[in-house]
């Protein structure tokens, strides 16, 4: 008998960052990261079981999906249920701009996740869930709460003490994320092709796993203790290190452009004058900056002026059954 379910997550973007596996397969990080879930950005995901085909059909954004990304659909779909189950129906969409560096993969496959476990009846707690969505996609992991969640790097083989760790709710701080929309379409080079070419070629990303741990801890005590200047500190330095490392591989890799650049200086000089806002960048051109909610209207101007178009979003909560 056929069965659907529909789920919702949003997007996270890391504030101490991770880049890098440990081990490709199972999506295991060579580091810790902190991040931070947002609201208003959104992937909504239909799962029906008993598709009448050989074949399952996922649909992105109303385009059927072809080839390798159809076949990581599918593949994720064989670890939910089993590579004998029935074939599935998979439609999804995003509400924001897919592969262009603002986390669409995490949303995506939190959503795929939670509504393929209640298709197949699986009612997993949100620790396996988890589990099974960094599987997906490692970012995935961190999109199944809201708030403020860590992603422990872990040490065992198999990964089963590497996943998504809530650390403060989404009302633990009235902060907001403004982002800078400096491109949409989809990046250059793929980050897990990235994060290989990084660790290959990179003489600096041994400096970088070594500094890592220690970025996520002083970030989460910042974090608990409400200190927005610390925290932003914190991910500036995490920001920075992780975006040396990609420009030091060979070839290069440059997520940034030339509106990139002047929006981070719009951010500096705004903190020059006094104000607490501070930039994060993932691998994508966008500009993602975290400021007091009350100052969100003095730094959507500040990016504005630079020519980039500015979409302020809160902290969102979690992902849920629909």
């Amino acid at each position: 008998m056929s069965r659907t379910a529909r789920a919702q997550a949003h997007p996270n973007i890391a504030l101490i960052k991770y880049w890098g596996k440990r081990d490709i397969p199972l999506n295991l990080p060579a580091v810790s990261s902190l991040s931070v879930t947002l609201d208003s950005f959104m992937t909504d995901t239909t799962v029906t079981t008993e598709h009448a085909d050989e074949h399952d059909l996922i649909v992105i954004n109303g385009s059927p999906l072809t080839d390798r990304p159809a076949a990581r659909v599918s593949r994720f779909l064989d670890l939910v249920a089993s590579p004998d189950r029935p074939r599935c129906r998979v439609e999804s969409h995003n509400n924001f701009p897919t592969a262009a560096g603002l986390a669409s993969s995490a949303s995506a496959f939190g959503a795929l996740a939670l509504a393929t476990c209640a298709a197949f009846d699986q009612d997993l707690d949100p620790t396996r869930l988890s589990l099974l969505a960094r599987q997906g996609s490692g970012s995935a992991c961190r999109s199944l709460w809201g708030g403020w969640v860590r992603w422990d790097r872990g040490s065992a083989a198999d990964g089963r003490d590497s996943h998504g760790i809530p650390v403060a709710p989404r009302d633990h701080w009235d902060l907001s994320v403004v982002v800078a929309m400096v491109g949409s379409g989809p990046k250059p080079i793929g980050s897990t092709a990235g994060m290989v070419r990084t660790q290959e070629t990179c003489p600096l990303y041994p400096g970088w796993v070594s500094s890592a741990e220690a970025d996520v801890a002083e970030g989460q005590a910042a974090l608990l203790a409400r200190d927005l200047d610390r925290l932003g500190a914190a991910m500036e330095r995490s920001t920075y290190k992780m975006h040396a490392t990609m420009i030091a591989t060979w070839p290069p890799i440059r997520y940034w452009r030339p509106n990139t650049v002047a929006v981070l200086e719009a951010i500096e000089a705004l903190r020059a004058g006094g104000l607490s806002a501070w930039s994060t960048m993932d691998a994508g051109p966008n500009v993602k900056v975290l400021c007091r909610t009350a100052d969100v209207p003095r730094v959507v101007e500040a990016i504005e002026r630079t020519g980039v178009a500015a979409r302020p979003l809160g902290v969102g909560g979690d992902a849920r059954l629909v």
